[in-house]
């Protein structure tokens, strides 16, 4: 019996919904030794070739500047900085640790990401093309009808997806607690 590869996207913007978004799958990747997780970054930029891989660690800061935190966080709270630093560490120890199966994919765009249809397109046909078996994607968590009303980049490919979307607000204090107060099994494991 062979154990079959369980493909996962997660797109990421560098906000704080697809932070939340990351710390969640994160766990996932803990829990699910058959997972092989891409992240996925789309960048506007003219006359580039359209795919390039690079490593999580160079777009992922393992140690945030205190501006980039307060454009996650929209908060100057110095208790709260620490505890997304300490989240922020435990999840790049995660997504670096060679045990698990990740891979970064940075897909770039000849056209504005203001536009919500050709980033979700991109999205879309990636996922399709390199047969994911879930996209995971952070969201601001509006109601149906605020999602109408305003459109979403996370809803548009909720809606428009043939693949399973799974789409994470921000994550409750409890998550993070016990997020935080759990060690890394694989770290364990190699310990011993």
């Amino acid at each position: 019996m062979t154990d079959a590869k369980f493909k996962v996207l997660l797109y990421s913007d560098g906000s704080h919904q697809a932070f939340s978004a990351a710390v969640y799958t994160a766990k996932m990747l803990q829990n699910m030794p058959n997972m092989y997780l891409t992240v996925l970054h789309v960048h506007d930029r003219v006359a580039v070739p359209v795919t390039k891989e690079c490593s999580w660690i160079h777009t992922w800061p393992v140690s945030p500047t205190s501006e980039w935190v307060k454009h996650v966080l929209n908060d100057s709270n110095v208790e709260t900085h620490k505890e997304y630093k300490a989240i922020l560490s435990k999840t790049n120890d995660i997504f670096c640790n060679k045990v698990y199966s990740v891979n970064h994919q940075e897909l770039f765009t000849n056209t504005r990401l203001s536009e919500i249809s050709d980033t979700v397109d991109l999205i879309l046909d990636y996922a399709t093309q390199n047969s994911f078996d879930l996209i995971i994607i952070g969201t601001r968590g509006h109601s149906n009808l605020q999602g109408l009303i305003f459109g979403s980049l996370a809803h548009t490919v909720l809606n428009r997806s043939t693949i399973p979307v799974m789409l994470i607000k921000k994550l409750p204090q409890e998550f993070i607690d016990r997020y935080l107060s759990r060690p890394n099994p694989t770290f364990l494991r190699r310990v011993k």
